[in-house]
């Protein structure tokens, strides 16, 4: 991209640059053109993303440059924000937009920027009615409803500022929109709730959260209709570690043995309920309609495998990490 930018600077204005995309920590975050050393630096949006580019001299002339540089990019950034309001929201829940072009957007069309959070909701039919249905019963005018792709419906909540909010938390409200919307039009919907934020700039963060509750929900076939992105952190924080450290810690905690256990549909099935039981055998026993007696032997037998006596909170909780490192390798 940097060269496609530096070729497009020497086309249209004859001069040659050096351009990097910008870190987020950048010294000069908020000025948009300065001197360093014996060069001239300019800060720039540039198809989502902000750049910095060098002009070589630092005199008046490359000044003129990078000023000039900075409004041309910025109506050219201008220029292609012009977008639907769906496809506006749409850019601002996926992190596309810089922050000049997400307070362009809340301006145009008169949106507070307050604390809001974000609902990921898995629409499996009807998605232009589940809309429409979703739109008609916001009590916030500013609450919007986005549709992020053939699935997937983003429901932008602002929190109430007065006393009248009817919802204790958001997950409370998560359990509300799958309960109104299999009431009003039939369909099972799966709910991802992400955190609140203090900013609409910041609102990806949050859908980005809310999205992915819904994606490890059905990774871990995980139980009800609501997920909110804090039942899965130890998920996350085994995904984000590099594929080295999967294996080496795979290697370390999973032999043939223990693995065998984890292909077993019916044995991890087993360990999964007793976990989500809160170890608790008779509750267990009665969810999966099971002899006591029965689960008991395959408890012996999963211990026997892995060497994790998962009746004890502290062996649950290795088997409990030991699933989520299979499950994020091998499916």
């Amino acid at each position: 991209m940097t060269e496609k930018i530096t070729a497009e600077i020497k086309a249209r204005f004859y001069v040659d640059a050096t351009v990097e995309k910008r870190a987020k920590e950048h010294a000069k975050a908020d000025e948009k053109w300065w001197t360093e050393g014996d060069s001239v630096c300019f800060r720039f949006p540039y198809k989502g993303s902000e750049y910095v580019g060098t002009l070589a001299g630092a005199t008046e002339g490359n000044r003129s440059i990078a000023a000039l540089l900075v409004s041309y990019f910025e109506t050219e950034d201008d220029r292609q924000s012009e977008l639907s309001k769906n496809d506006g929201w749409r850019k601002v829940l996926l992190g596309e937009g810089t922050v000049r072009t997400v307070f362009r957007f809340l301006a145009k069309h008169s949106i507070k920027n307050c604390p809001c959070f974000v609902l990921a909701i898995r629409v499996p039919k009807l998605l232009e009615r589940a809309m429409e249905t979703l739109t008609q019963y916001s009590d916030v005018s500013s609450d919007a409803v986005v549709r992020m792709d053939e699935q997937t419906v983003a429901l932008v909540r602002f929190s109430q500022v007065d006393e009248s909010e009817e919802y204790q938390s958001s997950f409370e409200f998560g359990e509300f929109v799958a309960q109104f919307l299999k009431e009003e039009l039939g369909l099972d919907a799966t709910v991802g709730v992400g955190s609140t934020v203090k900013e609409v700039k910041d609102a990806s963060i949050s859908y980005a959260q809310a999205y992915n509750a819904l994606r490890y929900a059905d990774t871990f076939a995980a139980r009800g209709r609501v997920h909110s992105y804090r039942e899965f952190v130890l998920v996350k924080m085994v995904e984000e570690l590099s594929a080295i450290k999967q294996e080496e810690y795979r290697g370390e905690l999973m032999d043939a043995s223990a693995q065998e256990v984890f292909e077993d549909e019916e044995l991890l099935a087993t360990a999964e309920e007793f976990l989500l039981s809160d170890l608790n055998v008779s509750e267990t026993s009665r969810n999966l309609y099971m002899h006591r007696n029965t689960l008991s032997y395959r408890l012996d037998k999963i211990e026997k495998a892995t060497g994790l006596n998962i009746r004890h909170f502290s062996d649950a909780v290795s088997f409990r990490l030991l699933s989520v490192l299979y499950k994020i390798l091998y499916k």
